[in-house]
């Protein structure tokens, strides 16, 4: 797709680990990408897949790199797991393998949350656990046998990126209680559209000009960011700071509208559009 298209974009929906960020590591376009989305009219929320922190903790590990943000600004799969609960398991005793902030964050929905075994369990919930222990999974393995109970997961992601490389993420950790007891989650989160479909809901009550043909996914995944994207029908930007390489992307089934190096150059592109228009976006 012509790169000029991107004048159109309204709303830009980041990826975070991997896209503005690796790790604990800011990349150096970061802050002033996001200062000029603002001073064009425009608008951005990150959307995550990773589960492990609520999005207060985002907010403190954002303004550590430097960035400015407010939980406003968020939208994560644990928010949305919280959303499905309350959609779909309203009431029902749910025992939740996950992050201290994960289980917080679903404690605000309908279900009754907890991390204790018993024999009245009702659905199993299961994050991108940083927090993992054996014990966790011999409970979830044990349950899953016994009963046949909605099994949910955050995110399908099989790894996430970090400074020195990769750690196994939901996906793997699923793939592991597959193996066990034969059964899998459904997973909620990117590759599946509602979380960009929400964004676009919310932020079209405050810009009328945003709708699905003028927002746009970033991300540095296929089968997550991309895949996700193009299934709620709004426009895709890949990018190659993260996990996939362009030998993937070449015989990758999900093709983004856009494939750049990063950020850095989806900044350029910004800054080049709007001089060359005259200033008017």
């Amino acid at each position: 797709m012509d790169k000029s298209k991107l004048n159109d974009i309204r709303l830009f929906l980041f990826d975070m680990d991997g896209t503005i960020y690796l790790g604990y590591d800011l990349f150096p376009f970061t802050i002033e990408l996001l200062k000029t989305i603002r001073e064009q009219g425009k608008h951005y929320l990150f959307i995550t897949n990773n589960s492990s922190m609520n999005v207060s903790a985002y907010v403190k590990k954002l303004a550590k790199l430097g960035v400015e943000a407010t939980e406003d600004d968020f939208l994560t799969s644990a928010q949305v797991t919280a959303m499905y609960i309350n959609e779909n398991l309203s009431g029902k005793k749910l025992y939740v393998a996950g992050t201290k902030s994960f289980v917080e964050e679903l404690k605000s929905s309908t279900g009754i949350i907890t991390e204790e075994m018993s024999d009245d369990i009702e659905g199993v919930i299961m994050g991108y656990d940083t927090e993992l222990t054996y014990g966790k999974l011999w409970d979830i393995s044990k349950i899953l046998t016994e009963k046949d109970i909605p099994y949910i997961a955050s995110n399908p992601d099989l790894v996430c990126p970090t400074e020195f490389g990769y750690v196994p993420d939901c996906g793997s950790v699923a793939e592991m209680i597959y193996n066990a007891t034969k059964k899998r989650p459904y997973f909620i989160g990117k590759p599946r559209p509602e979380m960009p479909l929400f964004a676009v809901k919310k932020m079209a009550e405050r810009d009328p000009m945003i709708n699905l043909d003028t927002t746009l996914v970033i991300g540095d995944r296929l089968y997550t960011d991309i895949a996700s994207g193009i299934n709620a029908g709004v426009h895709t930007m890949l990018v190659f700071s993260g996990e996939t390489t362009r030998e993937q992307a070449e015989i990758s089934e999900y093709k983004p509208d856009f494939a750049l190096d990063d950020c850095g150059v989806l900044l350029d592109i910004l800054k080049d559009n709007y001089l060359q228009n005259g200033g008017n976006i």
